[in-house]
């Protein structure tokens, strides 16, 4: 279930470098803690600017090493223990600085100089400036450190410290915990496949215009990395969204309806479909292979409509080939849960997510969901919580089902 201690025993080398993101560290730490992981931690003095000692110390119940040149720590621990010592060692977060200094082998400060001595794997959390990480300085150096085996969770896209948006946001504590424990555990999904499809899709009306809905892709998006982490096999099928594709799973990328359903039935057989996308119920039966023109003195030109393809309801009648488990998502405005029990029912599938999309409550294109789990026994209330949390919760709700499913 959600939060077993599955980090029992395993210890983790934390580095916290200089950024207002190292605020994020804290509810790392705890949330470490929680899965019965040993943290040790090392602050950057740039970090010691938004994170006290004191507080990691309190949290992580260990010693805080900041200092290379400390003789006590030295005599107590030495940098090369330190860094030794651990089944894993965690950047987050990850400044364009001290990525470079990875990249370049430097070791000035007790961070750097962990990093370049370790013989243990290593997970970096960028966060910065979207313009630094779109700087080709910052992608060389990602591109060397990838190629070296490092692990890389994010960044993603959203508000930023100078009131900007845009890609270089770090990875949500959640996220960053799915990642380390899909590297330290043997991961309660290896073996087994999983499908999720993802955004919306997008219905041409003319080679320029289309007919789609707001869905950002966020949230299925975070279950296909939820659901690898823990050591699913997942293909992601997703329509237009402005993400990034998420590391270690195949990415298909579509625009229609149909175009979604083909891709699904051909990833089958696999053990576990989560279809969170949001598929546009009606396609333009007499789309133009041409741009319609306006008539200024004319009436607007008639669309046709037809229905699409039930994605959700042909994966749930798959007979022999039918997923073990079938998870649905109803986008509702209204009687969000008579409507969800209902969809339920009519597609066959084993569980509908619900949620609430209704403009008051900000969930189209937001970081955080509301969400009630619908199964033949009953109701799940879920509080709202990050889309990313609502991933984690979700893939080991899947977990914890599929392992007694045959």
């Amino acid at each position: 279930m959600w939060g077993i201690p599955v980090l029992d025993g395993r210890r983790v080398l934390l580095v916290i470098s200089g950024g207002i993101a190292a605020y994020k560290s804290l509810e790392l730490i705890r949330r470490l803690k929680d899965r019965g992981a040993d943290v040790r931690c090392v602050l950057t003095a740039n970090a010691q600017n938004f994170v006290t000692p004191l507080a990691v110390q309190t949290l992580s119940g260990n010693k805080v090493f900041a200092d290379t040149f400390s003789l006590t720590d030295e005599h107590e621990i030495g940098h090369i223990t330190l860094a030794r010592d651990c089944d894993l060692v965690v950047v987050a977060p990850a400044t364009a600085n001290l990525l470079a200094k990875m990249t370049h082998g430097l070791a000035d400060d007790l961070a750097s100089t962990a990093l370049l001595v370790t013989d243990k794997p290593i997970l970096v959390a960028p966060a910065m400036n979207f313009r630094m990480w779109g700087h080709p300085a910052t992608r060389a150096n990602m591109a060397t450190l990838k190629d070296r085996g490092v692990h890389v969770v994010g960044p993603n896209s959203g508000m930023l410290a100078e009131g900007e948006s845009g890609l270089g946001r770090m990875a949500e504590p959640a996220e960053i915990l799915a990642a380390i424990e899909g590297l330290l555990s043997s991961g309660p999904l290896r073996g087994l496949k999983a499908l999720v499809t993802s955004g919306p899709t997008f219905e041409p009306i003319d080679p320029v215009r289309f007919i789609g809905n707001r869905s950002s892709g966020k949230q299925g998006h975070a279950i296909a990395a939820a659901l690898a982490r823990l050591g699913a096999k997942v293909t992601l099928i997703t329509g237009p969204v402005k993400l990034p594709d998420p590391p270690d799973m195949k990415v298909v990328h579509v625009e229609t309806a149909r175009e979604m359903l083909g891709a699904a039935l051909g990833t089958l057989p696999v053990d576990i479909a989560v279809c969170a996308a949001a598929v546009a119920d009606w396609t333009v039966s007499n789309a133009s292979k041409e741009k319609r023109k306006k008539d200024p003195n004319g009436p607007p030109p008639a669309i046709e409509l037809a229905a699409n393809p039930d994605i959700l309801a042909t994966l749930s009648e798959k007979g022999s080939a039918r997923p073990r488990l079938v998870v649905g998502f109803a986008a509702e405005t209204e009687n969000l849960l008579t409507h969800a029990r209902a969809k339920l029912q009519r597609k066959g599938c084993d569980w509908i997510v619900a949620n609430d999309v209704s403009p008051a409550s900000g969930t189209f294109g937001s970081d955080f969901n509301t969400v009630h789990l619908i199964t033949q026994g009953g109701v799940e209330d879920w509080p709202r919580i990050a889309k990313a949390d609502v991933a984690e919760r979700l893939a080991w709700k899947i977990a914890d089902t599929v392992k007694g499913k045959p």
